[in-house]
Order: structure tokens, then sequence, then C-alpha cells
């Protein structure tokens, strides 16, 4: 999917994979990685994700980044507390409570905030990447932690393939991206709600420091 494609879907409203109620798979999960409610999360191609909030409410600093305005728009509206806007170089920021968005390329997020990130959760970003970008995406997001830091990730995979989002990974294609970077452990694989294989991964990041493979 294309930068204009996702833009285009928010605002037509064609967010069918957005989830009113946090994700059981994080919810069944998230204490496997035992990250100190201090520590900062990362989620990437965020949306307005619920899980955010469920990720603040037990303490965790969120960052997401997300490239529509809108989606970001519609998290705060649909929130209850003051929100505080800023700009942090190319990204249009905003932050409400605990949870902390940019907007803008996630492949253009780097540099000295990632330092504080503990971990991550990904339940829709690599599934929302064609084939292509998802290796770059992998290579990324190693460069951004720092060895220790741990995430959930959560996959799907259909006959359909290539046709998405979201679209097919498969454990082999998991392993291949991101193996050379993190430690891999299978948590669940299971039927989702929309009838889909979903797998839950566990991840940790390998060391030494920034290490990752050539994107």
């Amino acid at each position: 999917m294309t930068q204009p494609d996702w833009l285009a879907r928010w605002r037509e409203g064609r967010i069918g994979f957005h989830r009113a109620t946090p994700h059981p798979a994080l919810v069944r999960h998230w204490s496997r990685l035992a990250l100190p409610a201090s520590g900062q999360v990362l989620v990437p191609l965020c949306g307005k994700s619920e899980d955010m909030r469920w990720l603040a409410a037990r303490g965790h600093p969120v960052l997401g980044i997300e490239l529509s305005p809108l989606a970001l728009e519609q998290f705060v509206a649909e929130g209850d507390a003051p929100a505080t806007r800023y700009r942090r170089g190319d990204f249009a920021c905003v932050r409400q409570g605990r949870v902390e968005l940019w907007c803008g390329d996630f492949f253009h997020f780097r540099g000295e905030p990632a330092t504080a990130l503990a971990g991550f959760y990904d339940r829709a970003a690599l599934i929302a990447l064609p084939s292509p970008a998802r290796q770059r995406y992998a290579h990324h997001l190693a460069q951004l932690l720092l060895p220790g830091a741990q995430g959930l990730l959560v996959t799907l995979t259909h006959a359909e393939g290539d046709a998405g989002p979201p679209f097919s990974v498969t454990e082999a294609e998991v392993e291949r991206l991101l193996a050379p970077n993190f430690e891999l452990e299978l948590c669940e694989t299971g039927r989702a709600e929309d009838g889909l294989q979903e797998q839950v991964w566990q991840l940790t990041r390998r060391g030494p420091a920034r290490q990752a493979v050539a994107g």
C-alpha cells in the first residue's frame, strides 16, 4: 500500500482494521515482557489504536508513529484528557496523557528520542506493508532499539498472500526478516476474530547495539 492509499483510507473511513477495544493478544501476552512500568513503548504505524491507551493505563509512556493526521486527530478527540501540540523536526506531535503521537513517515523517525525505548508493540504495522517494505521495516525497527528491548508482534496469514492489507506474513518470513536482530519466541497460533490465522511473537533485541542487517 502506498502512502496516498493509506491516507485515502482514513479520509474515506475505510478502517476496518481498527478495533474499538484492546487486542486480546496484547492483554494475554504483554506481561511476558516484564518491562518496567516506566519503560517507553514504541507503537509503529499506530493509527488511533486503543491498544495505546491500554498500555498507558499500565504506566507506560507510549510513543506512536502514524502517517495520517486524521488518525491522530481522531485518537485525541476520542480521549478525555487535554492535548499539547508541538513539532519535532519534520513531525507534527501531540501529547495526551502518557501517549505521545508523532505524525509522519515511520522510516524518517530516528535519533535521540529512540534511546529511551524499552519496548515496542506491533499489531498492524508489519502486516500493513507490502513485501519490499517489510524488509526495510524490520531493518529500521532494529536500528531504533537497544539490546534487551522487547516487544510483541502480531502477524496474520491467509490464502491471498500478497493481497492486502492486511498482508499475509508467514512464520518463515518473520524468521527471515527478524531473526538476525531479534530473539524470537512464538507465543501463540490461533484464529483471529476475522477467521484469519494469527501468530503472536515475543521479540528481544539482540546485542551489540544497533548492528542490524542491511535493509
